[in-house]
């Protein structure tokens, strides 16, 4: 037996599945997944020698690419000074006032350790505000593992088709869904349960149906609704904020939502999430106001450094370069006959007449088709996500030639990787009320 066969044997006896996040088990695309043990700017190897071009990114936080200089530097002096501590750090302060010079709609927040932990606690927050109970997402959101969140989530519980999941008792039950890029039936919902809902919490662009991108007035249309019906709107922008644009897609779409829940960027790579927003609502937070939410290592010294380093890497030059990728990769994609989403350096390649506007649509793509794409690709050095509903990540270390690489390896004659869509079913447009 192999030393990368016997890792995976021994992980398959450690953890469920052998993976610690189920999209790692590669059920979608078949194969045995690979064992990675090092990074370097926008390649990655393997325990077996393999080299590939990194698409995967640790699914965004990576924008400048793995072992950035900058950001380890500034991660050993950290973890030199000793920690964490179990106070409040420079740190902490630092990373703060970076993300609300970029973030202005972020007036004061709340660090923790995920993003499951981050947009659970933002709806705690919006239901101590409003005295309501209900919160409406979308079908294909994928806002972290907490109950209420799961339901017809999107990301890995997409990948293995799990309509949401098993445990979550009643928690499900106050949460409605719409469908995404349909305003008429977000209305439906807020109307029909009329002072009952506390929030709304939306990916501002989908990620975890694959890219979808909102449609012209959606956004705008959901802050109207959320003002109209009292409900606190909450963009979930772990992945798209400062991917995006400097200031996320609520800079980028012109929105401003009441509470924010982030992660992934602010990181720079290690666990963390954060959720703010207007002072008067984060101001219900305890110490300052009766909503209760701790966490021990919220504020992680180390973490605090690594993602401070990694948005002072950011200014504008790198989002005009990063989003020139993305059109470079995202257009010869679409001349090898893929429908893309895509929103600057995210993007998803999908195998349908046309890019898909809600999650309904996406799971329409000729998911076979995809699977053979990921499989040419990682045979000719490139990893993607291993997901038809994932989002494919573009870096600052990621060049041109990088994406004329994916592009040659995609379009290889004995690939079978081309897509053959077939024409769009009509989908039909209701709302799901699962209140």
């Amino acid at each position: 037996m192999t030393q990368p066969d016997q890792l995976l044997a021994e992980a398959r006896a450690l953890f469920p599945g052998g993976v610690n996040s189920p999209v790692r088990a590669y059920k979608a695309v078949g194969g045995e997944p690979p064992l990675i043990e090092r990074g370097h700017g926008a390649t990655i190897w393997d325990t077996a020698g393999n080299r590939y071009l990194d698409l995967v990114g640790a699914y965004g936080p990576l924008v400048v690419g793995h072992a950035r200089s900058e950001v380890v530097a500034a991660v050993a002096r950290a973890a030199e000074a000793g920690g964490p501590y179990g106070l409040t750090s420079p740190g902490e302060v630092r990373l703060g006032q970076l993300i609300r010079a970029r973030m202005p709609a972020v007036e004061r927040l709340r660090f923790v350790s995920s993003g499951t932990e981050a947009a659970m606690s933002a709806l705690r927050v919006a239901r101590a505000a409003t005295g309501r109970e209900l919160i409406v997402k979308f079908d294909g959101g994928y806002h972290g593992h907490a109950d209420s969140l799961l339901v017809e989530a999107g990301s890995g519980a997409a990948t293995l088709s799990l309509p949401g999941s098993a445990g979550i008792g009643r928690a499900g039950e106050a949460t409605l869904v719409a469908r995404y890029n349909d305003l008429d039936s977000v209305e439906r919902l807020l109307a029909g349960r009329r002072g009952q809902v506390a929030a709304l919490i939306v990916e501002p662009v989908a990620a975890n149906m694959g890219v979808v991108v909102p449609e012209p007035d959606f956004l705008t249309g959901l802050r109207q609704l959320c003002t109209a019906h009292g409900a606190l709107l909450i963009f979930d922008e772990v992945i798209t904020g400062f991917r995006v644009a400097p200031g996320g897609a609520q800079e980028l779409y012109g929105v401003r939502p009441d509470l924010t829940v982030l992660g992934k960027i602010i990181g720079g790579g290690f666990p963390v999430g954060a959720y703010g927003g207007r002072a008067d609502l984060m101001d219900l937070v305890a110490p300052s106001g009766p909503v209760y939410q701790a966490g021990t290592l919220s504020g992680h010294p180390v973490v605090m450094a690594a993602g401070a380093a990694t948005l002072e890497l950011l200014d504008r030059d790198a989002y005009a370069r990063l989003d020139g990728l993305g059109a470079r990769l995202g257009a010869g994609l679409e001349e090898l006959g893929w429908a893309v989403g895509r929103c600057g350096s995210l993007l998803t390649p999908f195998a349908a007449a046309r890019p898909p506007r809600d999650f309904a649509e996406a799971k329409q793509a000729d998911l076979a088709a995809y699977a053979r794409l990921f499989n040419a690709l990682r045979a000719g050095g490139v990893l993607p996500p291993p997901s038809q509903f994932e989002a494919w990540f573009l870096s600052t270390a990621h060049g041109e030639a990088d994406v004329d690489r994916v592009l040659e390896v995609a379009s290889g004659d004995g690939a079978g990787s081309r897509p053959q869509p077939a024409p769009a079913r009509p989908v039909e447009r209701r709302s799901d009320d699962r209140g």
